[in-house]
């Protein structure tokens, strides 16, 4: 009997430790996982933030109430080019020209915080993380607006999806990691394609080359010389072409820096000035479906003959951006004698 005595109180003398050490392996374990390597987990919210950029440095920014999150990159950063699929343009954070900061403030922050050379006094930054490392990740994409009656589109702007892959956020407590944390949306404007032209085409003499063209645009086509023949369509049977590379090649061009004028068209070589800021070729064209050119002629008078261009579902494109003119689109009339 007492030996069983001494038996029992042996083994509740072990539960008892056995039951300490669990405690305190338990408790190791969650401060190892809550302290991985002084990692200390908080949540980064801004909501629905809308991205902002200052225009007097490249500071581009999202601000909620007392937290700012800020980017800084250079503007050429965010080409006005879609990136490919899957493929979108990564680039190194460095702590110099590619900075992210994370800050919070004892007060409502405001786009003053961020942008004046001198900020206002008020709010105080009472917290800042900063980073070591990572990427910017952003994916391009063109935004474009429909004319519904045309079925024509016009890119009006560029939309860059930013995101950090394997960023580290350095703070007073320790350091976050983020194997994926997205940025946000932010949106660079497009240039203005006027497409301005009164529909009166001229023609090159040597090349056959024709053109319309304003002070600042033209809207060429290397013709092929068969759809241009001085004699009158049948009724509702144009002639008709494809837009392509080198034969009925379609180019827009947009200039800077000089007036254009018909003088500059024909010229051989071509002026250099005005510059060419932007330049647009016309996709290819598959057989009744798109880029389809139809040249309709009637006469003008005596020996004098009309020639009614109309481009139909014809797109143009650079690089990976693209836009339709409609599904018919009147180039202009050509008169030809």
């Amino acid at each position: 009997m007492y030996m069983e005595q001494i038996k029992n109180s042996i083994f509740a003398s072990n539960s008892i430790k056995m039951k300490r050490f669990l405690v305190v392996l338990v408790c190791a374990l969650a401060l190892n996982s809550c302290d991985d390597g002084n990692l200390t987990v908080e949540t980064v919210d801004l909501g629905t933030a809308v991205t902002k950029s200052c225009s007097n440095n490249n500071v581009i920014y999202k601000l909620n109430k007392q937290e700012a999150l800020l980017l800084e990159i250079p503007s050429t950063s965010f080409a006005n080019e879609p990136t490919e699929v899957g493929n979108p343009t990564s680039i190194d954070i460095n702590n110099t020209t590619i900075r992210v900061v994370y800050r919070f403030y004892n007060g409502l922050v405001t786009s003053d915080n961020i942008c004046n050379p001198i900020p206002p006094a008020t709010p105080i930054v009472t917290n800042q993380w900063t980073t070591n490392s990572g990427k910017v990740q952003i994916t391009t994409t063109a935004i474009k607006t429909t004319n519904a009656l045309e079925n024509s589109t016009r890119i009006t702007g560029y939309n860059h999806n930013i995101t950090f892959k394997n960023i580290t956020f350095i703070k007073s407590n320790g350091t976050q990691v983020y194997e994926t944390f997205p940025f946000g949306d932010y949106v660079t404007a497009a240039t203005t394609l006027p497409f301005g032209f009164d529909k009166a085409l001229e023609q090159c003499a040597d090349s056959k080359q024709i053109y319309n063209h304003t002070s600042s645009e033209a809207l060429t086509l290397d013709i092929d010389p068969a759809l241009i023949v001085n004699a009158v369509t049948p009724l509702n049977t144009p002639r008709t072409g494809l837009i392509g590379t080198s034969t009925n090649k379609l180019t827009y061009r947009l200039y800077s820096n000089g007036v254009l004028t018909p003088s500059y068209f024909c010229t051989i070589p071509v002026p250099s000035i005005p510059t060419v800021s932007e330049e647009w070729n016309g996709i290819a064209g598959v057989s009744s479906v798109s880029g389809v050119i139809e040249v309709t002629t009637t006469t003008n008078g005596p020996n004098s003959f009309k020639h009614t261009i109309v481009l139909k579902k014809a797109s143009l494109q650079k690089g990976n951006s693209n836009f339709s003119l409609g599904d018919s689109y009147l180039y202009g009339d050509l008169l030809t004698y």
